[in-house]
């Protein structure tokens, strides 16, 4: 086999295009669900393609299974290169030596293909790198990556929730069958407690993936922008910014560049210099007129879904970038939170599994967000597509939490938006108390209950959530918290303060509550039938059985 085969073949689809948008391409082999769709149809491929003497062999191309885990496990406990420059020399290394190892036959073949797998884990389109093994590799070493690459996204899988959520935490993700209002029932996940706790204990703290303040405090001075603190002395005040943003701290103006807000709302590069492409006058003006065009969206919507999600997918940005470079490029700035203990997870990982509402964005919301994307790191607009956008919506849309200090603000402005329509968020006090909106990755699996086990408070006075146990809770126990407010407010009877707080689920969960306290309180003892329209998406209830 010639050496420069498959190195030639993978420089005509442009190899130097990885070091400015590595950052979105090794995101994508990572956690895009495409990508293990394809991992399906090469290996089918891969089996159709053989001879009747290659198909007479074992699944793993005459390798074992319990080599082909050894070597897995054995290219996994390797530390991949830190730097771009450092991956494309490793990726360049490691299709050589395998390519070298291919001519010495089959006994070599595992070894082989073990250094095409080590390409592939550096290597920023993955997709497009299986297209060119297929084509330049020999077929039984190729079904050996195959067998590898889908062993590797299955381990991925499977384990989640034996790293997630971190046991620091004191609670875990378990599977339960719970009513599906339809008088059945559906298998959902909960969070449940690893540990006993007493009525006022702090079952946890989570700090949010993303924070952002209600729309009629932006740029107000009142409070952080981003963690969302009531702002006491002189705010810090960028230099620009078309937020308006400000920010109780210079190291919270830090965190928020790097996490977002310079990719979203600044003219600046969110990559640094070495990476980052050059701007000319006319892609300044571009960038900016994107920017302003999204600033406008989200003040005439004064919903936070659409800002989370920007935020949220900013933030991947970020991590893989943080990922990407050598150790202290970025000083100070965390690559992303610590959510595992332990697995090669990413901010995707977690928000893929969660539940989510079928919602339509605004007119036009996808769009100006995608131009937002292409105009400052080009080729990362191809990742949001208009169904995956409204995904990330209905999943910020179901499983935020309002922030609210106190018993919460009295001066939240009335909306003249028809109450079906208005934006909810997990708030136990009323989403009207709350002064922003954050989405946590553990807490999002909490269900409602009108008479829950556990709240959600903010008593550091800012975003960081911390979950207090409402009443004695035993190892194993699950954890509930009451989405709306479910007290009985003065002068409504009980039959009218159940029917507000079920209305309010319905318009803003989609659920007819079927918990105890409802049954006791409805008339003979019943509770109202009413479909769950969450959902999760088809890929995790294919691999999770969920």
């Amino acid at each position: 086999m010639n050496r420069s085969t498959t190195i030639m073949t993978v420089a005509s689809v442009t190899v130097g295009g990885i070091l400015a948008y590595a950052v979105y391409f090794d995101y994508k082999r990572r956690t895009d669900a495409n990508f293990r769709k394809q991992l399906r149809k090469e290996k089918k491929r891969v089996k159709q393609s053989q001879t009747p003497s290659e198909s007479g062999q074992t699944a793993t191309g005459g390798v074992d299974a319990n080599d082909l885990r050894m070597a897995l496990e054995s290219v996994r406990n390797e530390e991949l290169p830190p730097g771009p420059e450092e991956k494309e020399q490793y990726f360049m290394k490691q299709v050589g030596i395998g390519e070298q190892l291919c001519a010495k036959g089959p006994v070599y073949h595992l070894s082989a293909a073990m250094c095409f797998y080590r390409a592939l884990r550096v290597y920023p389109s993955p997709v497009e790198l299986i297209v060119i093994y297929e084509k330049t590799v020999p077929p039984p070493v190729f079904q050996l990556v195959m067998e590898l690459t889908n062993l590797d996204v299955k381990d991925r899988v499977e384990g989640y929730y034996t790293f997630f959520p971190p046991k620091a935490m004191n609670v875990a993700v378990e599977t339960a069958n719970v009513p599906d209002g339809k008088g059945g029932s559906m298998s959902k996940k909960v969070l449940v407690v690893t540990k006993d706790f007493e009525a006022g204990e702090v079952i946890y703290r989570e700090d949010p993936i993303v924070a952002v303040l209600d729309a009629d405090l932006q740029g107000k001075c009142t409070h952080c922008s981003y963690c969302l603190r009531q702002i006491q002395n002189d705010p810090v005040r960028p230099d620009s910014d078309r937020l308006h943003s400000v920010y109780c701290s210079s190291d919270c103006q830090a965190q928020h560049k790097a996490h977002s807000q310079t990719l979203l709302f600044t003219l600046e590069s969110p990559l640094p210099a070495a990476m980052a492409p050059e701007m000319g006058g006319t892609l300044r003006e571009e960038r900016e007129n994107a920017q302003k065009a999204f600033v406008e969206h989200l003040i005439q919507t004064k919903k936070a879904a659409p800002e989370l999600v920007a935020r949220f997918v900013a933030r991947q940005v970020s991590a893989e970038t943080a990922r990407m470079l050598p150790r202290g490029i970025l000083p100070g700035v965390a690559s992303e939170p610590v959510l595992t203990d332990g697995g090669e997870y990413s901010l995707y990982d977690h928000l893929e599994r969660l539940r989510y509402l079928e919602v339509k964005p605004a007119d036009h919301e996808t769009r100006v967000l995608k131009d937002v994307l292409q105009t400052a790191l080009p080729g990362l607009e191809q990742f949001l597509t208009e169904e995956r956008h409204a995904t990330f919506v209905g999943k910020m849309s179901y499983n935020s939490y309002g922030v609210y200090f106190g018993e919460g603000r009295e001066d939240k402005p009335e909306t003249a938006t028809r109450p079906e329509d208005a934006e909810k968020t997990r708030t136990p006090c009323g989403t009207s108390k709350q002064i922003g909106t954050g989405f946590y990755a553990v807490s999002s699996y909490i269900s409602h209950n009108c008479a829950p086990s556990a709240k959600p408070v903010f008593p550091t006075g800012t975003a960081q959530l911390q979950l207090v146990a409402t009443c004695a809770l035993q190892k194993g126990d699950e954890i509930t918290v009451a989405y709306v407010d479910v007290s009985q407010h003065s002068g409504e009877t009980l039959e009218v303060a159940r029917r507000r707080r079920r209305m309010e689920l319905a318009r803003g969960w989609r659920f007819a509550c079927s918990c105890k306290r409802c049954a006791e309180e409805g008339l003979g003892g019943e509770v109202e039938e009413g479909g769950d329209e969450s959902r999760v998406e088809d890929i995790v209830t294919r691999a999770e059985g969920s």
